[in-house]
């Protein structure tokens, strides 16, 4: 069974820094697959924050590119969100996803493609 736990959420000021983890176990998926980082806003959709395939390669939103950084441990158990600079506009709730059959190169964002969900960390951020 699939589980995705996250953990590193927390409140602070815009300009500020944090660092998301989120504990990977269970995937045995037959094609490559992507470890990704969505965010939710009360009322709206999932949107994809950031993506890395099984090779490494990384894919960003617009909206966080040069601020938020994704990375695994060598072990493929622990994903990473890195986030600096900090905007009010990043405050939501942060899950963790795991996408089978997926690239970098061909992943959308969309919530609808992804297999598995951990049960997110919030993050708030004020001006």
């Amino acid at each position: 069974e699939v589980e995705l736990m996250e953990s590193g959420g927390g409140s602070l000021q815009a300009g500020g820094s944090l660092r998301l983890s989120c504990v990977v176990s269970g995937i045995t998926y037959k094609r490559p697959y992507c470890l990704a980082w969505f965010r939710q806003v009360s009322g709206k959709e999932r949107q994809g924050v950031a993506v890395i395939g099984v090779d490494g390669s990384t894919r960003y939103a617009d909206s966080v590119k040069g601020r938020f950084t994704i990375s695994q441990d060598d072990g493929n158990k622990i994903l990473y969100l890195q986030m600096n600079n900090l905007k009010p506009e990043d405050t939501a709730m942060y899950h963790c996803a795991a996408e089978n059959d997926c690239s970098s190169g061909s992943w959308t964002g969309d919530p609808r493609y992804v297999d598995h969900w951990g049960q997110g960390t919030q993050v708030t951020v004020s001006s």
